[in-house]
């Protein structure tokens, strides 16, 4: 094995445990550690967020719990270890104070005001530094925190199931109320319920509400750290107090709720205090013509350390979303089956999804289901999450 390969392999192996951190390091990133020597691993670690300790200090932990002296030591880490006091001290320091003879690092730390300072803190102390081991891996499992930590912003992934003729849903007239109309197979709706765990809320409107009654919930049984946050947009306050929303709502003494519903300052007083009463968190923020702003509804967002916004919208929703330039990353799910011309459109002002894609980069494409009639699901993204260009 030559000595990339070899890098890759240990990198690799601090990208799974940083992938098995989903749902547990938010709002941190995702980070895992390796301690090799000697082409043999010492020990490793990942980030948890309750547990503080960053991965590298995690990995360091275990060498001493094994009592094994990590001088000389090679450390593989998937984000270039911190330079400042957070919550913890920084992590540069206790790999020099431990003395590594080298650091591999896959991808810098997106942190505008902080970024190359731990690598150039190792270099300062003679510590040989690689970066770039298996980058993109790297970035994609921390997508969202290098939006949110240069944008101030939640990362925002649309979702969408759709005919193959590019249709969301049927005619509401042929439509039973209070139902949802599966599209797509049970093998693509468990891609969806993988998308929530990944996500730190979801979002939907009252529109969806009134002609689904979803729950909205993480239905995975993977362990989170905190729980799915569920967002509606419900100017007035329409929501029934009978929904599955409110039936499912966290209403444990001391809990934060995981059911917010965000309205307009004109909304009905008394709807409000029914909807609180039933476990919900009611908030207001400014409307325009009508509708809530969607800026307001990312900044209030963002303001509970939301990094990442999975949307499961109807028509409307989608298209506003698309126009107002505040999608950075889409899931677009195809059946086979046909809904014809009087099908709701997947995003109004949006002619076509297949047009839509046209706007996408760094387009993946996978299937789901049975191979006789598979689900077709195209990935990609408006803009770069590690770009930091302000978005318009």
């Amino acid at each position: 094995m030559t000595n990339h390969q070899q890098d890759e392999a240990f990198m690799q192996r601090a990208l799974t445990l940083a992938a098995n951190t989903t749902s547990l390091a938010s709002p941190n990133p995702q980070v895992g550690c390796v301690l090799t020597r000697d082409d043999q691993i010492l020990a490793e670690g990942a980030h948890l967020y309750d547990h503080r300790d960053h991965a590298e200090i995690a990995a360091l932990k275990q060498v001493a719990e094994r009592g094994i002296n990590a001088e000389g030591a090679t450390a593989y880490v998937t984000l270039e270890p911190c330079s400042h006091h957070g919550r913890t001290g920084p992590c540069a320091d206790a790999l020099i104070a431990a003395r590594i003879a080298r650091c591999v690092i896959a991808t810098q730390d997106p942190n505008p005001r902080v970024s190359g300072q731990g690598i150039a803190r190792l270099r300062a102390a003679d510590i040989e530094v690689t970066i770039g081991v298996l980058q993109q891996q790297a970035r994609d499992l921390n997508e969202a925190f290098a939006h949110f930590i240069q944008h101030h912003s939640p990362f925002v992934t649309l979702k969408a199931a759709l005919s193959v003729d590019g249709k969301l849903a049927p005619p509401p007239a042929t439509r039973t109320t209070n139902q949802p109309h599966w599209l797509t197979s049970p093998a693509a709706r468990a891609e969806v319920q993988r998308l929530r765990h990944a996500s730190d809320a979801i979002l939907t409107g009252i529109g969806t509400v009134l002609a689904d009654d979803p729950a909205l919930t993480d239905r995975t049984n993977l362990p989170r750290r905190r729980p799915l946050l569920r967002v509606i947009l419900d100017t007035h306050l329409r929501t029934p107090l009978t929904s599955q929303l409110l039936r499912t709502a966290n209403s444990v003494s001391g809990l934060t709720p995981d059911l917010l519903i965000l309205t307009s300052p004109e909304a009905p007083t008394t709807n409000r205090t029914s909807l609180e009463a039933g476990g919900a968190e009611v908030v207001s923020i400014p409307a325009e013509n009508g509708h809530l702003s969607l800026p307001a509804v990312l900044a209030t967002l963002a303001e509970r350390q939301i990094l990442s916004l999975l949307l499961e919208t109807g028509s409307q929703l989608n298209g506003a979303f698309i126009r107002h330039n505040l999608v950075d990353k889409a899931i677009l799910f195809y059946s086979e089956t046909e809904l014809g011309n009087d099908a709701l459109p997947f995003a109004e002002g949006v002619p076509s999804p297949y047009l839509f894609e046209q706007s996408l980069h760094r387009i993946t494409r996978t299937t789901f289901g049975p191979p006789e009639s598979p689900d077709a699901c195209i990935t990609g993204y408006l803009h770069d999450p590690w770009s930091r260009t302000t978005k318009i």
